[in-house]
């Protein structure tokens, strides 16, 4: 029901005429694969260590490598839902660079934050978060720094978080996915943990910065 929620707009509005975001499907797809091998390695990862878990009354039993099958569709119904979100509101609102981009100072931040992660070496997911915000840093500034630098980027940031507050409350207050106290430093909003924030940041920034790189090859190309 999560999933369907997710993606039921934007799948039904993906053939609008104005946006044709159907017409994006190469470029989608290769951010999908690509992001997505990435971070269903650390879902992967983290379920083994006892990260977090799955509450078996609110998932079925078929599993890949320990993962839920509906866990495994949010790789595709967040992706698409929230690329489509941005496309939105490129076309609606417009973009515009609000500064202009320092790769440098992207990279330096990246680096600070990377070693700011290994002061919570004891406390797994929290140092996977930190850290994978620092990598991201490093691999926008490296492959498309003026991401950071659009008004359309920022806006969609706000957006998706929106969103994220909702079905991750969702997930979280059932819940339907379950954290273990040696592995996060227990700060939450409500009852999301700090940690899910600082990895859907990661995640959709990733995701939409593969995107952008994609789109321009496959225009290129055209």
């Amino acid at each position: 029901m999560l999933n369907l929620g997710i993606i039921a707009f934007p799948l039904m509005f993906s053939f609008e005429r104005r946006l044709k975001f159907y017409s994006k499907i190469k470029p989608l797809l290769i951010a999908m694969l690509l992001v997505g091998c990435v971070f269903v390695g650390w879902d992967v990862w983290a379920t083994y260590r006892g990260h977090w878990s799955f509450n078996p009354s609110y998932v079925n039993d078929t599993r890949f490598l320990g993962i839920p099958l509906e866990e495994l569709l949010f790789f595709v119904t967040v992706p698409y839902s929230c690329l489509f979100v941005f496309d939105s509101i490129k076309y609606f609102i417009g973009d515009k660079e609000l500064f202009s981009p320092n790769r440098q100072i992207f990279t330096v931040a990246g680096f600070l934050v990377a070693a700011l992660a290994f002061g919570f070496l004891d406390k797994g997911y929290t140092f996977l978060a930190i850290l994978s915000v620092g990598l991201t840093f490093l691999f926008v500034a490296t492959l498309k720094a003026e991401i950071f630098a659009s008004r359309s980027y920022w806006i969609y940031i706000t957006a998706t978080l929106f969103l994220f507050l909702i079905f991750n409350f969702i997930l979280t207050s059932l819940p339907v996915v379950q954290y273990s106290s040696l592995a996060i430093c227990n700060i939450r909003f409500i009852t999301i943990p700090l940690e899910d924030f600082l990895f859907n940041f990661s995640m959709l920034t990733s995701y939409l910065t593969v995107y952008l790189w994609a789109s321009g090859i496959h225009r290129q190309n055209r």
